[in-house]
């Protein structure tokens, strides 16, 4: 039955330093609802019914505040200063060097050890018609994780009547920096839980992507998906390429990828990819103001992390679709600009549109 939209707010608990975090749950007229927490920003929750109306939650996530902040492979986080990874955890800008802390082996990834990911964000209820919303702000200081600059960060999620769940960033500068801001929930579309997504199908509007060395830095090519498992501009199920001996699908133990989108605009929300559960009929499409799309697996769940369904979470799980620039642009100038400078604003627009058939 339908129902006005709305939002709540609860505790949801305290942070091993004392901090407070609240949680939201926005619900639009046809029942989908999604919490967010106001620790790293994340997606906790989203409902959306399948094919007969019946709700599921269908992101990976955890039941305490303590897994978040202690072992959550980025679990349905807002991830920055700079999304995915940057070679050897330096650049330089401006002509000075940058030395930033390294997490994923030899590299810097998602942010950092500290990234927005586990930072408290203040929150602000929005509720202005046929949609709710939750607007987060986090000042990132000047040297947090070795980036340059006070960086004012405000990200808008907006819950539509349409079932969309739509994200806006926004950031401003007081010197110049780098910035590549993202979201990395996990799906499954059959349900939190509920095994592999081999059985997905997906498309990604995308010719080609960028091959990456041992490390998952990008080797600078923008190579063609044309006769590769990386050919996903007809819909295709996800297992077809998934367990392939492509060097590619090795070096990533799977999709871990980043995708040129198609763009026939610079700055328009345009069809990125979908990706589709024939179990439950239910799916996702994304569209986006960003040049690409990262493709993730779930090739690191290793079945040591027990989800808020109270199973376990195993490789290919879940799958992410995070919209960015491409990764390492801070050191690979022939990569679209991720610089942001004082008196500019950086602001990019995802939609997640949930569909059933």
């Amino acid at each position: 039955m339908a129902t006005n939209n709305s939002i709540e707010k609860s505790i949801y608990g305290t942070t091993a330093d004392g901090k407070p975090v609240e949680q939201y749950t926005l619900t639009n007229a046809n029942g989908m609802e999604v919490k967010v927490i106001t620790f790293g920003g994340i997606i906790t929750s989203l409902s959306v019914p399948d094919r007969t109306g019946k709700m599921n939650n269908i992101v990976l996530g955890f039941d305490k505040l303590a897994d978040y902040e202690t072992r959550s492979p980025y679990f349905g986080a807002l991830i920055g200063r700079y999304g995915n990874r940057i070679a050897n955890a330096k650049f330089s800008l401006g002509g000075k060097d940058y030395q930033l802390a390294v997490n994923d082996g030899i590299n810097a990834l998602h942010g950092g050890k500290k990234g927005f990911d586990k930072q408290v964000w203040a929150a602000k209820a929005i509720k202005d018609g046929a949609t709710v919303g939750l607007e987060l702000s986090y000042t990132s200081p000047d040297g947090e994780e070795g980036y340059p600059g006070n960086l004012a960060t405000t990200v808008t999620y907006t819950l539509t009547s349409t079932n969309e769940l739509r994200i806006d960033y926004r950031a401003t500068t007081d010197q110049l920096t780098v910035v590549n801001l993202t979201n990395h929930t996990y799906f499954n579309l059959a349900g939190n839980g509920a095994g592999s997504i081999a059985n997905h199908i997906a498309q990604i509007n995308a010719d080609r992507y960028t091959p990456v060395d041992a490390n998952l830095i990008p080797t600078g090519e923008l190579a063609p998906v044309e006769g590769t498992p990386f050919d996903f501009r007809s819909p295709k199920l996800v297992n077809a390429g998934l367990r392939s001996s492509f060097p590619q699908i090795v070096s990533g133990r799977g999709y871990d990828h980043d995708f040129v989108i198609n763009r026939e605009t610079e700055n328009d929300l345009e069809f990125a990819a979908q990706i589709y559960d024939p179990s439950s009929g239910r799916k996702v499409e994304v569209w986006t103001t960003e040049p690409s799309m990262q493709f993730y697996t779930g090739n690191f769940l290793d079945g040591t992390l027990v989800g808020s369904s109270g199973s376990l979470y195993r490789q290919g799980d879940g799958f992410c679709l995070e919209t960015q620039h491409y990764p390492d642009s801070p050191n690979q100038s022939d990569f679209p600009t991720t610089e942001l400078k004082p008196g500019d604003t950086y602001q990019t627009t995802t939609v997640y549109r949930f569909l059933t058939d």
